[in-house]
């Protein structure tokens, strides 16, 4: 079994390139594992403080059971990845069931901040934007998937995903194996990981 993780900013293209590798490799070969399914339940505390809480930082994320449930697909065993709601901010009752594959893609923003889970990637990725081309995503991301308001996610922007970036997120690029600037639009960088990928399971 091949771990890819591929980490970036918020809205630096990490989805459109996990898709194009995806797209390049035989059919149920590869298994996605999304960080924002990771997030600790806050059903404990009431909505409004719910909402407020800051979604970029190491701690939201339950790297235990992430790294658990890797350890148990690399063993062969079928695992149940959470399901949580942005809306809400808590983990829905309901799981998904994961099945081993040949390569487990594990993507977001915050994966490459944990020494255990970093120790179990074959290859690191980091996929890099420009600020501004990263905030225009989120926009339009946010306001479609998660009805928020221009003004929300701008402050939002300011008060949290920037800062949280800078001091986070961006200094785990020094951990990467391969980094792709310009997001998803780097075809030559995208290309030469899925030939890593391609080369690693047909030797």
């Amino acid at each position: 079994m091949l771990i890819i993780g591929i980490a970036g900013g918020t809205g630096s293209g990490k989805t459109t390139v996990v898709r194009k590798i995806i797209q390049s490799l035989p059919e149920g070969e590869v298994t996605v594992i999304p960080q924002d399914s990771y997030y600790r339940d806050n059903s404990n505390l009431p909505l409004e403080e719910r909402l407020k809480l800051n979604f970029d930082e190491p701690a939201a994320i339950e790297f235990e059971l992430l790294v658990n449930q890797l350890k148990d697909l690399k063993a062969g065993k079928p695992v149940e990845q959470p399901i949580y709601s942005y809306l809400t901010c808590t983990r829905s009752k309901e799981t998904i069931p994961i099945q081993p594959r040949d390569v487990i893609i594990v993507e977001g923003i915050l994966i490459l901040c944990d020494e255990e889970l970093r120790n179990m990637m074959d290859m690191k990725v980091f996929v890099d934007a420009d600020a501004d081309d990263r905030l225009i995503r989120v926009i339009n991301r946010d306001i479609i998937e998660r009805g928020r308001t221009v003004e929300m996610v701008i402050d939002r922007y300011e008060k949290v995903l920037k800062p949280m970036h800078l001091q986070h997120i961006e200094p785990t690029k020094r951990y990467a194996d391969l980094i792709i600037p310009q997001g998803g639009n780097n075809l030559v960088a995208i290309d030469i990981l899925t030939n890593f990928i391609a080369h690693k399971l047909n030797p």
